[in-house]
């Protein structure tokens, strides 16, 4: 009776734990995506071209995303090992290095991603008549890359310590000056009514160009928010540290980093080529594939934001050796993810046709756009399950399986698929976001086969293999 007692109050401390870091995520995230929702609906407004315009190029910021949250992963694995076995000089050094490697990803990226905005939208087959109007929004989004560099590694590096309100009171931040001056820069001056009096309210006028200085202004905001909060930071700050390349952390945080990276760089480049395959397919199917991608993106919330205390508390798991522990955050973190993905994907089934006509007042592109978001809500309890195990796998540092797991799928399921189903059959966006409900399905079954044979799980022996 009184193990079954200890057992219950283990569960349930263990549950505490658990939502405590997840929600605060998921805020952030529901955060930014409702800035989304309230970006494309305010482009939305200016009509289907500047729509599509916007979009287009949204894949390759996935692109550009994706790499540097990847590299975020190998310094989260090391910093919640570390925190875990309670190595604070460790925490402290690794978080150096995260500052030294945050400068020479920012700087990097944002000489790439100017030299290419002219050539992105035409490699992205963007309908001629947006090129121009996507490559301004494109160069304009990604001048304060170094910023937005800083705020995906430093939040990660927060995280990883437990720290998920900081993140989050942040994403706060930048969303709010985002709506705002969307609200300001996007439309003209006009007279709006309140409470049935007239008010002049001022606007630049600048339409989907207005869209982007407001993202631009609110990113750098958010990077010089973050990175200030981690210089003062009582747990992972890095002051006193030294900032040269210092090998004894970085290698092991790049053993991580790299498999991660050629997962997200090789996923998000199948993105690129999935929605380069979309735009071809004409203005109302790029319209109703970009609306449905951002309504989605909200009902995968849950989903990442278990993902992320998953790592964290794997992370510290295996840094502490406690195997019990470990095998406890798998028990309790899947059907936890079940649950609210079930619950997430119903909604979503229900709903989509009255969310994509938020978006757009075209029934060809609601009526689109709601058949593929009715389509995907079915898998997206299958999608959970592979998020967490991900998760965990991430936070002890196994990353080759993912990698290999995600590359088969994107490239010989849904981008072979989607080939031939939109060059060669002549087929459409329905058929093509089937080949993306496809891929779900095999990580499904590959991530079910790990779990089940324990090769997730580090401290479980050597008989599992290495991942």
């Amino acid at each position: 009776m009184k193990k079954d007692t200890s057992r219950r109050i283990f569960d349930r401390a263990m549950l505490i734990t658990i939502l405590t870091l997840a929600w605060p995520t998921m805020l952030e995230q529901l955060m930014q995506t409702a800035v989304q929702y309230i970006d494309t609906a305010m482009v939305g407004t200016l009509g289907t071209q500047a729509t599509a315009a916007v979009g287009s190029t949204g894949t390759v910021n996935w692109l550009i995303g994706s790499t540097i949250s990847a590299v975020g992963v190998g310094f989260l694995s090391y910093i919640a090992k570390a925190y875990g076995a309670k190595e604070q000089t460790a925490v402290r050094r690794a978080v150096a290095q995260a500052a030294l490697i945050t400068l020479v990803l920012g700087i990097f990226f944002t000489v790439l991603a100017v030299s290419l905005s002219g050539v992105i939208p035409v490699w992205m087959q963007v309908d001629p008549g947006i090129q121009k109007m996507a490559s301004a929004y494109f160069l304009i989004l990604y001048l304060p890359m170094l910023p937005r560099t800083a705020s995906i590694i430093f939040g990660t590096v927060l995280r990883s310590a437990g720290d998920t309100r900081t993140p989050m009171k942040i994403g706060l931040l930048v969303n709010l000056i985002n709506v705002a001056l969307n609200f300001l820069l996007i439309y003209p001056t006009r007279q709006i009514t309140l409470f049935s009096l007239p008010f002049t309210v001022y606007g630049a006028g600048l339409g989907v160009i207005g869209a982007a200085v407001a993202s631009a202004i609110a990113f750098t905001a958010g990077g010089l928010c973050i990175t200030v909060v981690l210089w003062r930071h009582p747990l992972v700050s890095p002051r006193g540290e030294r900032f040269a390349p210092d090998m004894e952390i970085l290698r092991p945080c790049l053993r991580v980093a790299f498999p991660n990276m050629l997962q997200r760089f090789g996923t998000s480049l199948g993105y690129v080529a999935f929605a380069s395959m979309i735009n071809s397919l004409g203005e109302v199917s790029t319209a109703a594939h970009t609306i449905a991608n951002t309504v989605e993106s909200a009902f995968y919330i849950p989903g990442f934001g278990m993902q992320t205390a998953a790592a964290t508390l794997a992370g510290n798991a295996f840094g502490a050796k406690d195997e019990k522990r470990m095998r406890g955050l798998a028990s309790m973190f899947i059907p936890l993810e079940t649950v609210l993905m079930v619950g997430s994907g119903a909604c979503l089934f229900l709903a989509a046709p009255f969310l994509m006509g938020l978006f757009s007042a075209q029934g060809e592109v609601i009526a689109l756009g709601a058949t593929v978001l009715r389509m995907v809500a079915v898998s997206e309890p299958f999608y959970g399950f592979s998020i967490i195990i991900e998760g965990l796998m991430m936070g002890v540092g196994r990353t080759k399986r993912p990698f290999v797991y995600n590359i088969i799928g994107m490239w010989l399921v849904r981008i072979a698929g989607t080939f031939i189903c939109t060059q060669v059959l002549g087929l459409g966006l329905i058929q093509a976001w089937a080949c993306m409900i496809a891929h779900n399905l095999l990580l499904f079954a590959l991530y079910l086969i790990c779990y089940v044979r324990g090769v997730w799980n580090p401290l479980r022996g050597k008989a599992q293999g290495e991942g």
